[in-house]
């Protein structure tokens, strides 16, 4: 070889080298944190990561599962270090506007546009619209109520259909015990299971229009005679002594187990526990579908909420400061109506995603996605709707009261008190 086509040679390959130095520095990881522990979504979501790094060359995708708590307990940490997730799991409220009040999430207004915004149920975009600016993008909705055992329902004799009221559910906790079965699974160790009851007696006294007042320092507040008497109706319940021995102790994903097992016959959960019960059951299989029954939180004998009324959340994705684009446009890929409609007919939740709902199959979901629909309060999980602190006291409380450890005007003041600290 000559000297000239030598050195030519060596150009090229020298050329061929910085052009792959420089795609290599063009690759992009997109990270993502997830609150999932179901390994039939997990590979759902695997599957859609797959499939956007197939039409984006030059971009990974990466997701990161975790626990419930162990999410949450992680999360602060990681949001204040510069190698934070790019992508983080949200259930709004006051939790995502601390967050934002941080200078941590991404302002994502001028990359959703109209076409991507009207994909989701108006009220979605909303529960993550802050100032008139857009910080998250909404997956889906969920509903909280009693899961129940068809089993033992039949062995105890009780018909869940005639669960209508406080007292109803009162009467059937005794028949459960008098059977010699656990009445109700909860997971205390977490507390945020246990405050669903504390919540959703006070939507069912109060109303809309109570939790409204409290907020806006009306009267006593969350000291109000609404939320002292939600206490003193969850106290006629814990005095019964209706969980399961050591549910003190026990963790959410250890009480699905539990639950999934056949260890008691009711479980007040979101929907997020057909995940859960068959990810944490000895089996990995859980109640099946045809022996797993659901029934909406009872009402109050002169409850001024109305009886259709809804506790749960509308939860989605936060992107963090300073990601790469790629991780709002994952997310736009993500929320297509294809991909949705593939999470409602596999039963994984209930998609935001207009035109998605239709293709659920899974009854119970079909339902609760009906019950929100014509929800006229849909009311986001206490614990996150006031923020982190005093959602923690939410939880504390209601833990202590199931444990029968305070007392229902107590509780009513140590929230109140912890708003206050909060303004």
């Amino acid at each position: 070889m000559s000297y000239k086509k030598l050195m030519l040679a060596a150009a090229c390959a020298i050329t061929a080298s910085c052009s792959g130095m420089t795609a290599a520095l063009a690759d992009i990881t997109v990270r993502m944190l997830h609150v999932e522990q179901n390994q039939q979504i997990s590979g759902f979501w695997n599957d859609i990561a797959r499939r956007y790094e197939a039409s984006h060359p030059g971009v990974k995708v990466d997701i990161q599962y975790l626990e419930n708590e162990a999410y949450k307990k992680k999360l602060t940490t990681l949001l204040q270090s510069s190698d934070r997730p790019n992508i983080i799991y949200s259930w709004g409220g006051g939790v995502l506007r601390d967050q934002v009040k941080a200078g941590v999430i991404e302002d994502l207004t001028p990359v959703m546009d109209q076409s991507w915004k009207a994909r989701f149920v108006p009220v979605a975009v909303q529960a993550y619209t802050i100032n008139d600016k857009i910080y998250g993008v909404p997956m889906h909705t969920s509903q909280v109520g009693f899961f129940y055992n068809k089993d033992l329902f039949a062995k105890a004799g009780v018909d869940a259909s005639s669960v209508k009221t406080w007292d109803d559910l009162l009467g059937a906790v005794k028949k459960f015990q008098a059977a010699g079965i656990t009445p109700l699974i909860t997971g205390g160790a977490d507390k945020w299971p246990v405050h669903f009851y504390w919540s959703h007696l006070a939507i069912r006294i109060g109303g809309k229009e109570a939790f409204e007042a409290a907020l806006r320092g009306e009267g006593k507040g969350f000291a109000d005679a609404t939320f002292v008497r939600a206490g003193e109706l969850f106290k006629q319940l814990a005095d019964l002594k209706p969980f399961q021995p050591g549910f003190l102790g026990a963790t959410y994903p250890q009480s699905a187990g539990q639950f999934g097992d056949g260890k008691g016959a009711m479980m007040l959960m979101l929907n997020g526990l057909l995940g859960s019960m068959k990810a944490n059951s000895a089996d990995k299989v859980g109640i099946p579908d045809d022996k797993l029954g659901w029934f909406p939180f009872p009402t109050v004998s002169g409850g001024k909420g109305d009886p259709g009324d809804t506790l749960g959340g509308l939860n989605g994705w936060l992107v963090t400061k300073g990601s790469p684009k790629e991780a709002a446009d994952f997310l736009k890929f993500f929320s297509e109506a294809e991909n949705q409609r593939q999470a409602a007919e596999r039963g994984f939740y209930i998609p935001i995603v207009v035109g998605t709902q239709e293709a659920i199959k899974h009854p119970i979901l079909r339902q609760l996605a009906e019950n929100v629909a014509k929800s006229k309060y849909h009311q986001i999980f206490y614990d996150q709707a006031l923020g982190p602190s005093v959602g923690a006291v939410v939880n504390d409380i209601s833990a202590d009261l199931a444990a029968g450890r305070m007392k229902p005007v107590e509780a009513a003041e140590s929230v109140q008190q912890a708003w206050e600290l909060a303004q």
